[in-house]
């Protein structure tokens, strides 16, 4: 029997966008939907949902829940991941609430900045211990990245594991069509094409008939910006720099320097900046869970609707050859993006069918978007290096790179927030060695 693999299955919500979507591919019958989670209730609970699901749909499927990790990993042709490493608490109020001693004010926090890092030297090593079952017990299994920070952890999967890897995300499927909605425009028949970095890609061409639509959607974004709404730092961008990014305004004031400053509070209100958004987020789900929780888990009648998340599209092209092309995350191996980093990973479109994943090449982006790409690209880079050296010189170097700490915070303020941050964080991280001991010869 093939076998779907779901780590982080206790995320009850995405498990049943991601495996309520393969139970609509044919491709998929008999196949096994393997669940695991350290959380025992939350994966039972997942359990449920899914045989609800499975009854409603009238798939042919079996779900079946796992304690243990190998096993679950024995033999999938699949993986999913969908994991959190220290949860809201205590990590995230950890990554939000040091810094903020020290004046450095984040939203999301998951992808670089100093929340970002931390979230991946936590990430990385549970990640690391994947691959080596993965190598073990299912060596040709694809795995499949849904876990932040997206560009670090693919990447960490990718340079030191021999674990087939590729990262996803939601941000390049709903781009262009958020941008024409917020607009007023009409999405239909558009044609786009989007490269860059995760949650830093770019919408580099959007056309309909042959016609670019840029000059259009520049003119009605700036008689927009006149009156406050969500997308402020994202169409201000696309001002100075002339694209538009794929990612959410909340998540790009803080990969830039120029948003979140404490010499200029002003600019949180004028470009509508939601401060300590995530934590937001997750005290809000955690209250809305028990009344969720009655409505997925125990509900005999669940329904579902295909989602626009790409696993199950890509799993059904690999079983059927049926090609499909998608947004994906991988290393920029060959210089796809030409002047981006190989170590880099980008995200650009990608052809799934039974020979694998392909990449296509994209070439020169340009220039001052892979400047800004570099700027993230480089804290990415030295938070790996600081999970394989076990250097704390590394993860010092890493936030000192980070545009937005770079910005606001001195070197010595930065080294003391990055050993409070290290000390807070326990045993959730590895051992790093004691700061007097290192020299920056």
């Amino acid at each position: 029997m093939s076998k779907i693999t779901f780590i982080g299955a206790g995320s009850t919500v995405f498990a049943k966008n991601v495996l309520g979507d393969c139970m609509y591919v044919p491709a998929l019958a008999g196949f096994e939907f393997a669940l695991f989670d350290i959380n025992e209730q939350r994966l039972k609970d997942s359990e449920n949902m899914l045989n609800n699901l499975k009854q409603s749909l009238q798939a042919n499927v079996v779900v079946k829940t796992y304690t243990d990790r190998k096993e679950a990993l024995r033999g999938a042709k699949y993986i999913i991941n969908a994991i959190q490493v220290g949860g809201y608490k205590p990590s995230t109020v950890i990554d939000f609430e040091i810094p903020k001693k020290y004046g450095l004010r984040q939203t999301i926090a998951d992808t670089i900045g100093i929340g970002g890092i931390f979230r991946s030297l936590r990430t990385i090593p549970v990640m690391w211990d994947f691959a080596k079952d993965i190598e073990e017990v299912c060596p040709d299994a694809l795995f499949l990245n849904y876990t932040n920070p997206m560009a670090t952890l693919t990447g960490a999967m990718l340079r030191y594991t021999n674990v087939k890897t590729v990262g996803l995300c939601h941000s390049v499927q709903a781009c262009s069509e958020h941008l024409f909605k917020a607009l007023g425009m009409d999405h239909e028949g558009v044609e786009e094409k989007i490269a860059g970095i995760n949650h830093m890609a770019w919408l580099l061409e959007i056309k309909r008939d042959g016609k670019d639509l840029y000059p259009e959607i520049k003119r009605r974004a700036r008689e927009k910006q006149q009156t406050k709404h969500d997308d402020m730092v994202r169409f201000e961008l696309m001002d100075k720099f002339g694209y538009y990014v794929t990612e959410s305004s909340e998540h790009n004031a803080e990969y830039h320097p120029y948003f979140i400053k404490r010499n200029y509070p002003e600019l949180i209100e004028k470009f509508n900046i939601p401060l300590d958004e995530y934590p937001r987020r997750c005290v809000e789900q955690i209250e809305r869970w028990d009344k969720m929780r009655d409505e997925m888990v125990n509900n005999a009648q669940l329904t579902h609707t295909r989602s626009h998340e790409y696993g199950s599209r890509i799993i059904e092209a690999i079983e059927t050859n049926v090609p499909f092309k998608f947004g994906g995350n991988i290393l920029n191996t060959g210089r796809l993006i030409s002047n981006l980093p190989e170590k880099a990973v980008v995200e650009l479109s990608c052809v799934a069918d039974r020979s694998g994943i392909t990449p296509c090449y994209v070439g020169d982006l340009p220039e001052q978007l892979a400047a800004l790409n570099r700027t993230n690209i480089n804290t990415q880079l030295l938070t790996i290096e600081a999970a394989v050296t076990k250097k704390r010189e590394h993860i010092y170097q890493a936030a000192m790179l980070d545009p937005h700490t770079a910005a606001e915070l001195s070197m010595d303020d930065i080294i003391a927030m990055c050993d409070d941050l290290i000390e807070a964080h326990g045993d959730w991280i590895p051992k790093f060695e004691n700061r007097k001991t290192i020299s920056f010869a």
